[in-house]
């Protein structure tokens, strides 16, 4: 963590951008030779953070009755007879060739070892001896961050907190812990003051109109931590809603700007893991190559400020609000416009010379965009833009 709470840092102190991707299934129903070539496509787009569950994905979810048990490839299950005190050694086999392919990708794997479905297994009495089973045979892996999926209610507090003391007791607090709340548009600051809570995570599921004003929530908490978007609209059909190529960039988009980090997902990597060949290029997921490559462009990106005065008008609203950021200096400052629309800046921006520039989000392509002074219109045929003004 940053020293001023906001970002990550690698062990050196150097700033650590977040792009992440849901891959839910990467434990129990990928081989590793599979789980090789989704990662490397993953990486090769800039996404560096893995979000995984130990256990796959909750099996009512699934249509499929040969995964309605937990089991995986090979037919095990993760507990014997359904105890989480007996661990089932051959179901972990198959996690251990997994877990540490991140170590080769340079990808950090986020691990869920409770969600909300787990409740009637991994109980308060068994919660802190599971946590301190599954830290302890990973403690040594690098690149890896626990996480827990309650649902943002007072009921869950005590398992949270159990499971939080198993994990400091596996692993020596190796590894940092955080708390995603599943279903929830809250994020996990319903224990933000909890001492083992690294930072936030926040899910808005297809309501991602409403990530600005979560982030924000979250960016303005005490103490400071950084805030992730984990879990908006995925790509593809999500509860008969459809997210483009063009909502991806919205939610990604918003997020940033609004001060948070972003995590991606397509719907059929999780309802359909093993057609990974037909949803593993989607356009959404190139589309956050762009977004990656431009934010990390910008002079120290980390000193990003959310500041959506600099907009004096067009800022819009809903699934059509156009958001802004700038440097914390003053050496750049960033407009999205999620729709075609116009927008007004206010009078120097920057509070010095500066030239302005659009960039497209699909493609990264830049074109001059004429005075700060003036109004800026999306560009013709564009769906969405990105207008920077840059200190001259």
């Amino acid at each position: 963590m940053s020293a001023g709470g906001r970002h990550f840092t690698d062990e050196a102190g150097t700033p650590v951008f977040w792009l992440g991707d849901t891959q839910w299934e990467l434990f129990r129903l990928f081989t590793p030779e599979t789980a090789r070539r989704v990662l490397a496509d993953r990486a090769a787009k800039g996404f560096n953070v893995i979000l995984i569950m130990l256990t796959g994905v909750d099996p009512a979810h699934i249509g499929d009755d040969r995964n309605r048990s937990y089991a995986n490839l090979e037919g095990e299950l993760p507990w014997v007879n359904g105890d989480p005190a007996t661990p089932n050694e051959r179901y972990f086999r198959t996690v251990d060739r997994n877990i540490r392919l991140g170590a080769g990708t340079g990808q950090t794997f986020v691990v869920g070892i409770f969600h909300q479905w787990h409740k009637e297994i991994v109980t308060v009495p068994k919660a802190r001896g599971w946590a301190r089973w599954v830290a302890a045979r990973y403690r040594d892996v690098p690149g890896l961050v626990w996480c827990m999926y309650p649902k943002a209610t007072e009921e869950y507090k005590p398992v949270c907190r159990e499971l939080a003391a198993g994990l400091r007791e596996g692993d020596g607090g190796a590894h940092l812990t955080t708390m995603h709340p599943d279903p929830s548009v809250a994020s996990s600051s319903f224990m933000h003051e909890e001492p083992w809570l690294a930072f936030n995570m926040i899910q808005t599921c297809v309501d991602y109109d409403r990530i600005v004003e979560a982030v924000a929530a979250d960016y303005a908490r005490s103490p400071v931590k950084p805030v992730i978007m984990a879990e908006g609209g995925y790509e593809g059909v999500e509860f008969g809603k459809t997210q483009t190529a063009l909502e991806i960039r919205q939610q990604a988009w918003w997020t940033q700007l609004a001060g948070g980090y972003h995590v991606y997902g397509h719907n059929d990597a999780w309802q359909a893991p093993q057609e990974w060949e037909k949803w593993l290029d989607s356009p959404g997921s190139r589309d956050l190559k762009v977004f990656r490559d431009v934010i990390t462009s910008l002079p120290e990106w980390w000193k990003l400020v959310p500041d959506q005065s600099l907009l004096a008008a067009g800022t819009g609203s809903g699934f059509s609000l156009n958001a802004a950021a700038r440097h914390s200096g003053g050496h750049w400052a960033v407009a999205y416009l999620s729709t075609p629309s116009t927008v007004t800046l206010l009078p120097d921006p920057l509070d010095r010379p500066c030239r302005a520039a659009w960039i497209n989000p699909s493609t990264g392509a830049r074109t001059p965009a004429g005075s700060p002074a003036m109004a800026f219109t999306t560009p013709a045929g564009w769906s969405d833009a990105v207008l920077l003004l840059e200190a001259a």
